[in-house]
């Protein structure tokens, strides 16, 4: 049994969490050029749109029907999501948005009590809540590969998204809520 006040808090918290994931991703996919989400640095390395592949292949498999069935769909081919498809870079936006949305709005729809509920993936059973955390780190992982995929591309245009080479000292004296 979770505490429901501890619960909230991990509800409210996890949102944040997985909004700031996104806005990361967001502000990297926003500097992008349309040739670079489909430049790998090597053979054996994956672009920026396999990786929007995979997360929202991932995203759509494990947030539908989140609470009362697999995380693994039967309908998901994981394996074709590491296979560039040369989808136009708005289809692959349209994917991103989707899969976003989807994860929202089941995490949404979630209780305090959900938090404790058995879930399935691949048929491993854990907790919703050790569920959520597991696509909270998986998704951080990729989404700082695209974001140094973008920076890495972009170079010295490169518009920062956290605090600037040397900017330490400003962001510190700076005050904040």
């Amino acid at each position: 049994m979770i505490d429901h006040e501890l619960g909230t808090m991990f509800l409210d918290s996890v949102q944040k969490r997985f909004e700031n994931v996104k806005a990361l991703g967001d502000g990297a996919l926003d500097q992008l050029k349309e040739d670079e989400y489909y430049r790998a640095p090597s053979p054996e390395s994956t672009s920026v749109s396999i990786l929007l592949q995979h997360l929202h292949g991932n995203m759509m498999s494990r947030w539908t029907d989140f609470l009362n069935s697999d995380g693994e769909k039967p309908t998901r081919d994981r394996d074709s999501e590491f296979v560039e498809q040369h989808l136009h870079v708005e289809t692959l936006m349209e994917h991103w948005e989707a899969g976003w949305a989807c994860l929202f709005h089941a995490l949404g729809g979630l209780e305090t009590g959900d938090l404790a509920k058995e879930v399935r993936v691949r048929g491993a059973a854990m907790s919703a809540l050790d569920a959520i955390e597991r696509q909270l780190s998986h998704y951080s992982y990729h989404v700082g590969q695209i974001v140094y995929l973008a920076r890495m591309f972009r170079d010295a245009e490169w518009q920062t998204l956290s605090i600037p080479k040397g900017g330490s000292g400003a962001y510190q004296a700076t005050p904040r809520d």
